[in-house]
């Protein structure tokens, strides 16, 4: 008999309230039994064990780097999505400069912290050095990732640990009018909203959705049966537009070309199009107009007056939106702007109002507004791979594709980010809906490689972690949603992004100075002459320095010859990056005359001080800027 044990269960039946994590909070005790107590300043907050150290974490730079997978990657050199494998903390950490701002909507569907199969890092300032061990890319006693129980006295505040950082870091990269999802169930529901309201704040807070999981109970639900789970959605700030029905803010301007859409016929009705210059009258005729990028051809000639055509107009070019899609916009008050006769660039705005308007309802169910199951969830993946359960507990991708919809409607070339990906739920979705509304949008997924365990479906077909199973998701989806649309009026398989550039967290291909400690400090300078990874390869190195940059992993990059060197070209030229191990004074001459905005190379390809210094005037004088590293 546990002596201890029954007495601490007897105390926790009279006071409950004194119990935190299985320790008792004795001045809660005393507080429960009418003593006085010295609380100090009292105020309202919230805080656990390790609470410090995790808002440190957050903010420690990665001495990691992402580098490219083309191999298990589709359309690599054309597709704007990603898939990134790796320890979401580092990669968010990495994504901070590139993506500040830039994301629409994040869904995450996290560990729900049950007690069985939440693996985290030991020690979080390790991240790195964990993730590494982890994956077997360095030698290691063990891995270094542990699963939680709920017999560990700090079960709960090892999960707070783990989430608070992550959702610190991406609430950096949500637009102003972005929003948050997040799946959780009862286990940590309270203690996700308290991390929420601190650090998205809690007037940020929109909605605890309920989603109708499962049409039939559990045979082997006791006291409750739960059919039920949540969805937390936060915003950035006071920015946000009314979720689900569009755009409610008048000033909301949607460009309706886009370089990545293919090249279609539309039709705008001349009662719904504005010419902003209304004081210019007269003829414009049919032809091309606008720059290369994206040029639109007017099939036929118009005569303008007072910011109005004569008749409808017909424009050819890469539209985002579907005929369909700008017909019902324009039925519902929205009105086409075009502001340069020379560009005919269309833009529209979104005009809302109470009747067309409305909300989502805080229910998200197979009944009220079809929102699928678990079950239909777990037959959608397994139809995908051929009966095989591929997945435990998959989300479907029915409920994120709702979810997209009520923040991106409007904007269809929103970044939706996953960094808990799972199987890829999210990219299947983001993909679904650019397909019902001729959108553009470009998910970002994030997954750590956890191995599938030997006994399950997933390993038994060949899909040894995860990951694995979410590329292959992905590709069978873009597939399918290829075949499912060919006959859809506007569509074309060539130009529809189906793809995925996969990227994969390592160390640096930059060794890192350190000044500390003992050894030979001659040693240490000699090994910074050069001071990349020999094993790097150069492709590695170039994504690493657009990462440090501030540049998109989706950036159009093209390989160039200057001066007989090979050179990478990023927004057509006006970046150009060169990483032969030696630079001349021959090959600068050819560089200035290509006219850059900004060249990048590698300190190590200068022999001499000297050539570093020159090529530096010579560059300054043709107005490029130079970086080194």
């Amino acid at each position: 008999m546990n002596i201890e044990g029954e007495q601490k269960e007897k105390l926790k039946q009279l006071f409950p309230e004194v119990f935190n994590e299985e320790k008792i909070d004795f001045d809660k005790l005393k507080l429960s039994l009418g003593e006085d107590i010295d609380v100090g300043r009292e105020r309202y907050s919230i805080n656990w064990p390790g609470k410090a150290q995790a808002v440190k974490v957050a903010q420690l730079p990665s001495l990691a780097t992402l580098k490219p997978d083309e191999k298990a990657s589709v359309d690599f050199d054309k597709t704007k999505n990603l898939f990134i494998e790796g320890d979401n903390l580092e990669v968010l950490k990495l994504l901070q400069k590139s993506y500040f701002g830039k994301i629409k909507m994040i869904y995450i569907d996290p560990p729900y912290n049950t007690g069985k199969e939440f693996i985290y890092p030991d020690k979080y300032e390790e991240g790195l050095q964990t993730y590494l061990q982890y994956t077997g890319q360095i030698d290691a006693e063990g891995k270094k990732f542990s699963t939680n129980v709920e017999t560990d006295g700090r079960f709960h505040s090892k999960w707070m640990n783990m989430m608070w950082p992550r959702l610190f870091l991406a609430r950096n990269l949500l637009t102003e009018d972005g929003v948050i999802f997040i799946s959780i169930d009862d286990h940590e529901i309270d203690n996700l909203k308290k991390i929420c309201n601190e650090v998205f704040g809690e007037e940020n807070f929109i909605a605890s959705f309920i989603w109708h999981k499962k049409t039939q109970p559990s045979f082997l639900s006791k006291e409750v049966a739960n059919v039920t789970e949540y969805i937390l959605a936060y915003k950035k700030s006071s920015e946000i537009l009314q979720l689900k029905g569009g755009m409610t803010d008048p000033d909301k301007m949607v460009e309706l070309l886009n370089i990545g859409n293919p090249i279609t016929n539309r039709i705008l009705p001349k009662e719904n199009v504005i010419f902003v210059n209304e004081d210019w009258c007269g003829n414009l005729k049919k032809g091309i107009y606008g720059n290369e990028a994206l040029q639109v051809e007017l099939k036929n000639d118009l005569l303008i007056t007072k910011g109005h055509s004569d008749i409808d107009i017909e424009l050819k070019g890469r539209i985002k939106w579907t005929q369909d899609t700008i017909n019902q916009s324009l039925n519902e008050g929205s009105v086409i702007y075009i502001k340069s006769i020379k560009s005919l660039r269309p833009t529209l705005k979104r005009i809302g109002n109470e009747s067309n308007v409305k909300p989502p309802i805080s229910l998200l169910s197979k009944y009220v507004n079809n929102i699928p199951t678990n079950t239909d969830a777990s037959n959608e993946i397994k139809k995908m791979f051929n009966g095989i359960a591929i997945m435990d507990y998959p989300k479907p991708s029915g409920l994120i594709k709702y979810l997209i919809e009520t923040i991106s409607y409007g904007d269809p070339s929103a970044i939706i980010l996953d960094f808990f990906a799972g199987s890829a739920t999210t990219a299947h979705a983001t993909m679904q809906s650019n397909i019902e509304d001729g959108g553009n949008r470009k998910f970002i997924i994030v997954q750590l490689p956890e191995k599938t365990p030997e006994d399950s479906e997933a390993y038994k077909a060949g899909y040894k972690d995860i990951t694995e199973i979410g590329q292959e998701r992905i590709r069978r989806a873009g597939k399918k949603i290829v075949e499912e649309s060919k006959d859809k009026e506007g569509f074309n398989a060539e130009e529809f992004d189906k793809g995925f550039k996969v990227f994969k967290l390592d160390k640096s291909n930059f060794s890192v100075w350190d000044g500390a400690g003992d050894g030979d400090m001659q040693k240490k300078l000699e090994l910074h002459v050069d001071n990349t990874d020999p094993k790097s390869k150069e492709e590695d190195i170039l994504y690493e320095i657009l990462i440090k940059a501030g540049f998109e992993l989706s950036e159009n990059i093209e390989k160039i010859k200057v001066g007989g060197k090979n050179v990478y070209s990023i927004l057509e030229g006006q970046l150009l990056i060169c990483l032969d191990k030696q630079i001349d004074k021959d090959f600068v001459r050819s560089l200035t005359k290509q006219k850059p905005k900004q060249f990048i190379c590698l300190n190590s390809s200068f022999k001499e001080d000297a050539d570093l210094t020159n090529t530096a005037k010579i560059l300054e004088n043709n107005q490029i800027e130079f970086r080194t590293i």
